[in-house]
């Protein structure tokens, strides 16, 4: 309505109002609309079979745990607005919000929370990420099929009650229940359409942001959770979040204004988008290892000397200052330096080495293995469709050349990647990433246990190696502790079952109209505390 047309309405008496109201009344407001790039096509949006940062940046917008991120990475209250921890560390007591709500106006109970740490424990759940709740009361068990799932220790107490009792008292624990493994799925949803629960007509979300569209390869959408407890302090109305595994279209888009933030940059571009676009590219320091999984059934990969040689080859040095060019930190152990309640990480023997004498010396390693110019090693090295790790595998292809060894390279979109891996598929070097779940070296360390099926992409298998995590996991003094999974990560560096070569840095595109996308160390970010210049 024009304001010519509302002021002759208003003066001819077609609109009765009050004298102390204005024409800012009549004002509508805009909608806030987020552009989101995601690097890569979620799988499941089920937080229950979830494995990768792709569907955790979208389960973090839809559902909310008991405890979560705030924007500058520090824990916060989640659904729960409070907890009481027992003096021995085995006891949890969670305050669920009397004003936490689903997206269709249900209450959110501690019951919520009991149906769902039990449904991703029950073993037909399927769950790839089901260990990291291991430190609850039995859940080991229920997960293996043992006991049954309501033995498991999470209680409620009532409904706004929640009590969960765990194994051995872990200082991480808090961490954990940040991860999208402790996120709730809405019961009555679940058992009314099964795995159709996650389709968005069925899609009930207890976060900041409810399900309305998935369109497969083009975006996923969500609007905002009219219910949600905070709704009056959250901004963005509607979020898009894209696929963007080519990084490259994505920084064309990313300057065409199309998206606002993407949350990897095409590494090839680095030194460009800080001579050119410095204020919005941003980068920092993240928790987290790129690393080639090496397939310990392969016959020429399981000799340790053959391992190492490839490892020992490889100029880190080299890729990070560029190929990859952005601050990445070259990787000599698998746990990255600075992570809590850990000393000092096991670095590689050879990580002093000049290239030439890791060179001369890797040669030799696989000679003694049988490899030659009459017998070449002959590898494939997969990995998940992105420029930036082709550049890498074939960086790495030319290093292992004057070795003798012949590579090919696979490549597969994102999902079919790491489905095939889960899947245990068989390959010989794999392309992979972890970034930290939560800041405790455990948390690398135990995707090599050999019954860690999601996540131990080697298939390593070693009764020394779960010994000493078991022993960790049972020990209460943080510093005995640490020197154990020293002692777990120095066997973890000798057997080689992933060749670390690069732990991470967040490298974020970030339009100047965005406010609230603080960097942190595991790079999470909820849509919920950006605000975006009108």
């Amino acid at each position: 309505m024009k304001y010519e047309t509302l002021h002759r309405m208003w003066r001819l008496g077609a609109i009765a109002v009050g004298a102390s109201m204005t024409l800012s009344a009549f004002a509508v407001q805009a909608e806030v609309v987020f552009h989101r790039g995601n690097t890569g096509e979620p799988e499941t949006l089920d937080p229950h079979r979830t494995s990768t940062t792709y569907e955790a940046h979208i389960l973090h917008d839809l559902l909310e745990g008991l405890v979560v991120h705030a924007a500058d990475g520090s824990l916060a209250p989640g659904a729960a607005e409070s907890w009481e921890i027992s003096e021995d560390g085995l006891q949890y007591v969670f305050k669920i919000r009397d004003d936490a709500r689903w997206s269709n106006g249900d209450p959110v109970t501690a019951e919520d929370f009991a149906f769902s740490l039990q449904r991703i424990l029950t073993p037909d759940t399927g769950a790839k990420y089901a260990n990291i709740l291991y430190p609850i009361r039995d859940a080991e068990k229920i997960n293996n099929g043992e006991v049954p799932a309501d033995q498991l220790g999470v209680a409620a107490l009532d409904e706004k009650t929640l009590q969960i009792t765990l194994e051995a008292p872990t200082p991480f624990f808090l961490e954990l229940l940040t991860h999208q493994t402790g996120l709730p799925v809405h019961k009555g949803q679940v058992e009314a359409h099964g795995d159709d629960f996650v389709q968005p007509e069925n899609y009930v979300s207890n976060g900041a942001y409810k399900l309305e569209e998935v369109v497969p390869q083009a975006h996923i959408k969500s609007v905002r959770n009219e219910f949600h407890w905070d709704k009056d302090n959250i901004q963005v109305d509607t979020v898009f979040y894209y696929p963007t595994e080519d990084r490259a279209a994505a920084l064309r888009r990313f300057q065409a204004g199309e998206i606002h933030v993407n949350n990897d940059v095409p590494q090839d571009q680095v030194r460009w988008m800080r001579e050119n676009i410095a204020d919005e590219f941003k980068a920092s320091p993240r928790l987290g290892t790129y690393y080639y999984a090496l397939d310990m059934r392969d016959p020429d990969l399981a000799d340790a000397r053959v391992r190492q040689a490839l490892s020992m080859a490889i100029d880190r040095e080299f890729l990070v200052e560029e190929i990859t060019g952005a601050g990445q930190v070259p990787a000599y152990s698998f746990v990255p330096p600075g992570t809590n309640n850990y000393d000092e990480p096991a670095i590689a023997d050879y990580a002093k080495l000049s290239m030439i004498d890791r060179e001369e010396e890797a040669i030799a390693l696989l000679t003694d293995a049988g490899f030659g110019p009459d017998n070449p090693l002959e590898l494939e090295i997969r990995y998940n469709t992105s420029e930036n790790h082709k550049q890498v595998a074939l960086a790495i292809a030319d290093m292992w050349a004057p070795l003798g060894v012949e590579v090919k390279l696979l490549n597969t979109d994102v999902a079919t990647h790491y489905g095939y891996l889960r899947d245990k598929g068989e390959f010989q070097v794999a392309r992979a990433g972890w970034i930290g779940d939560y800041n405790d070296p455990q948390n690398f360390l135990f995707m090599v246990e050999s019954d860690n099926a999601g996540f131990n992409y080697a298939n390593y298998n070693s009764a020394e190696y779960d010994a000493l995590m078991d022993q960790a996991a049972a020990t209460i003094d943080l510093d005995e502790r640490a020197k154990i999974l020293r002692q777990a990560e120095e066997l973890f560096m000798a057997d080689l079952p992933f060749i670390p070569i690069y732990h991470y840095v967040n490298l974020e595109l970030v339009s100047e109209k965005v406010e609230g996308w603080e960097q942190n160390l595991q790079g999470r970010h909820l849509t919920r505390y950006v605000k975006l210049e009108q």
